[in-house]
């Protein structure tokens, strides 16, 4: 009897010691790491300078119009993807604070509506500017997390990042180009804050984290040139809805 006993106690506390280890123990890690994958949607949140229709010229050059009359800017989603890393501190059990920097492959688009064909060396009444993008991303944010519930868990996530274009420090490549033909361009670096919610689910040696978040930028991304595609925008404030996996 007593020789049963002892294998029924010593296959329970191995039961229970899986059970703990269950997402491969990572709950009960001071510090733990791992990667992710990301589907982003970016647009521009376009404000527009008060005399932003009137047509644009080079008087100054050769005294020309280069553009009719500004109908509408607009900046519709366009997609792109980001791979990273994950670092996260475990706190307390319900509080992480958590690093994911990645790197982020994301054009924005801005459409330009004119009234009538652009008169100089072109005949289009729309145009549309990609603006390219390799971004790295350093965010740093606050992981609020429910009590688990066998192998759930749900929480919501406050930061904020900063980004810099790896991009832009490149040497421009319209430099030579006509004034119609300009390209616009990003700072090289700015802030943005975010808010997110996920969900831990856990399997026996991992924990994978599907997620939604928001950024946007605190200030202006737009590099400001004297030429036809960014002379009539004010300040373009920068939107990311992001949907990320992450595996821990």
């Amino acid at each position: 009897m007593k020789k049963t006993i002892l294998i029924l106690l010593t296959f329970l506390g191995t039961t229970i010691a899986k059970a703990q280890n269950w997402g491969g123990g990572i709950d009960e890690q001071d510090f733990n790491w791992g990667f992710s994958f990301q589907y982003i949607s970016s647009e521009y949140k376009i404000v527009k300078k008060p005399d932003w229709r009137t047509p644009f010229s080079d008087y100054e050059q050769n005294g020309r119009i280069i553009t009719d009359r500004l109908m509408s800017i607009s900046s519709p989603s366009s997609v792109g993807f980001g791979i990273g890393f994950v670092l996260n501190y475990r706190l307390n059990n319900n509080l992480d604070l958590r690093s994911t920097p990645t790197l982020v492959f994301s054009d924005r688009l801005v459409d330009y509506k004119y009234e009538t064909p652009a008169i100089y060396n072109t005949a289009f009444s729309e145009k549309q500017q990609k603006v390219q993008a390799t971004l790295v991303d350093f965010p740093l944010g606050i992981k609020v997390k429910s009590d688990r519930r066998k192998d759930f868990r749900a929480y919501f996530l406050l930061g904020a990042k900063y980004s810099i274009d790896l991009a832009s420090g490149k040497k421009s490549k319209d430099a030579e180009f006509a004034l119609i033909d300009k390209l616009l361009k990003n700072k090289k670096g700015f802030a943005s804050y975010e808010a997110g919610i996920g969900f831990d689910l856990y399997f026996e040696y991992f924990k994978m984290s599907p997620e939604i978040k928001v950024s946007q930028s605190f200030r202006d991304v737009l590099k400001h040139e004297n030429h036809p595609y960014a002379t009539p925008i004010e300040k373009a404030i920068l939107r990311n809805f992001t949907f990320s996996l992450f595996f821990e």
